[in-house]
């Protein structure tokens, strides 16, 4: 097993670490300065590092500098005083695991020392299960079936209708099928006929010739004969006008369409693929779609699986996207700790993979260390409905501040018992409440309205937090990532003895 390197030209913090470190079996190596470290890099790594920032003969910055270009993977904790913080950020930057402040609790640093090597030995194996990412992924059966699809299909022009869930990816099997088809070297062309309105429409997909409409003043190409030799990709299909079903049921049974205001029909070499969320049968019965232009389209049906059918390709999107996110914003890869990855392998997703990729954009940009722990994930995936009790969720239930809507004084601050923490209906729940109470307050010509509520807001949020910690009062303040000072404090001032 590789050591973890300490580094801090104090002596004390060397030995108090170390003690802590050999009785939790952990190997570990002691250096009192920067250039101890890089000599030793020469020869051995480490399997975690922990430098102090300000020591002589070289900052913990420089060296997590130096150590990031040569092991790039190795997981680097700073350890900064309380007036180091700004150091503290310039090292996250830098792409520490995580920072220590000092004075620190020592169990809470062998167990943050602890995670990093975990992640240190995660990252040794997926560096060697790097590889590039291909143009769709998909472990699942479900998905399985839709790329053995997709290669029947590579040497055939037929029409293909692919339904699914919204943000379930249809455009990029679109986009596969044309690829793996023999137009690859013609255009792709797509068009989403929900987003263009319905007098437009006809213009986008058809042309239109100069003059034909007011504002019309050149001949335009529409988006058939822009995908000529191609495909066209006509997303949301179950939207189109009926209008316009009947002109694309002609181009689809003759090849041929007329622009706007044109008289010489124009020839379409194109292959046609139509997405819908929606059921097309439902729609035909309810004369909303035709009947004969969904047979046209139904030739061959590519059903895509919501990606709560199939969970177990959520951990490689996810490590897909947040790679490529950090590509994006030229930022160190984010990681999932297995606490936060199996949250999102249990969340069922109603966006689909557009909603995971823009979960995994949010971490790159918001997640605070490069590890992203279950607390750190999105507000949607910490409220489990229909979890009562549950003390995942960040925010404040609707049914705390009606609890504390009738308090005016510490006294009746005093007097409220612990409430129960249900999960909100809505994470916006008790931000509707405090709007409806803060509105009732000004009406009624309340003098001190911002005292008020805020001393209703932070009873709640500390009542909350001690009756999820069972009053234990540090442990409360760290949830609410407030200081043990702070806490003792605020019960004093709101009357919460």
């Amino acid at each position: 097993m590789k050591s973890i390197w300490i580094v801090d030209d104090d002596h004390s913090i060397r030995f108090v670490l170390e003690k802590a470190l050999t009785r939790e079996g952990l190997p570990v190596r002691s250096f009192s300065q920067t250039r101890e470290v890089l000599a030793a890099l020469e020869e051995d790594t480490p399997q975690v590092l922990v430098s102090d920032i300000r020591m002589p003969g070289g900052s913990g910055l420089e060296l997590l500098s130096t150590i990031k270009k040569q092991l790039p993977g190795l997981p680097v904790i700073i350890m900064t005083a309380y007036s180091d913080l700004d150091s503290a950020v310039s090292a996250f930057q830098g792409g520490a695991f995580e920072y220590l402040p000092k004075p620190f609790d020592l169990p809470r640093a062998v167990e943050l020392i602890r995670r990093a090597q975990e992640e240190s030995q995660r990252e040794a194996v997926g560096e060697a299960e790097q590889v590039q990412m291909p143009e769709m992924l998909g472990q699942a059966p479900a998905m399985q079936d839709v790329f053995r699809a997709i290669g029947r299909l590579s040497q055939s022009h037929v029409t293909v209708l692919i339904t699914g869930e919204s943000g379930s990816g249809k455009e990029l099997v679109a986009r596969a099928l044309h690829k793996h088809s023999p137009r690859a070297e013609g255009p792709f062309v797509a068009i989403n006929t929900a987003a263009i309105p319905k007098d437009l429409l006809e213009s986008e997909l058809f042309g239109h010739e100069r003059g034909a409409f007011t504002g019309a003043q050149a001949t335009r190409r529409g988006r058939f004969e822009q995908a000529e030799g191609g495909t066209l990709f006509l997303d949301e299909i179950g939207d189109m006008p009926l209008d316009l079903q009947t002109r694309l049921l002609r181009v689809l049974s003759d090849g041929q369409f007329y622009r706007v205001g044109g008289h010489s029909p124009q020839k379409a070499n194109v292959r046609v693929v139509a997405a819908t969320h929606q059921n097309l049968e439902t729609l035909v019965k309810e004369g909303r779609f035709r009947e004969d232009l969904f047979h046209r389209l139904n030739v061959i049906r590519l059903r895509l699986p919501p990606l709560r059918e199939r969970r177990e390709d959520v951990p490689l999107l996810a490590r897909y996207f947040l790679q490529r996110s950090a590509g994006e914003l030229g930022v160190e890869p984010k990681r999932l700790s297995e606490a936060a990855l199996q949250r999102l392998v249990n969340f069922d997703f109603p966006g689909n993979v557009r909603q995971l990729e823009n979960i995994c954009h949010w971490l790159s940009v918001m997640a605070p260390s490069l590890v992203v722990e279950a607390k750190d994930l999105p507000q949607e995936l910490l409220v489990t409905p229909g979890a009562p009790g549950s003390a995942i969720s960040a925010t404040m239930s609707s049914d705390v501040m009606p609890l504390a809507s009738g308090l005016t004084s510490s006294a009746a601050v005093n007097s409220m018992p612990l409430p129960a923490v249900p999960i909100p209906p809505s994470p916006d729940a008790w931000v509707a409440e405090m709007a409806r109470e803060a509105r009732r307050l000004l009406a009624a010509g309340e003098p001190n309205v911002w005292d008020v509520l805020t001393r209703r807001f932070e009873a709640s949020l500390i009542l909350t937090a001690l009756d999820l910690t069972r009053g234990r009062r540090i442990e409360a303040a760290q949830k609410l990532g407030i200081g043990r000072n702070t806490i003792t404090r605020k019960i004093q001032e709101l009357g919460l003895e």
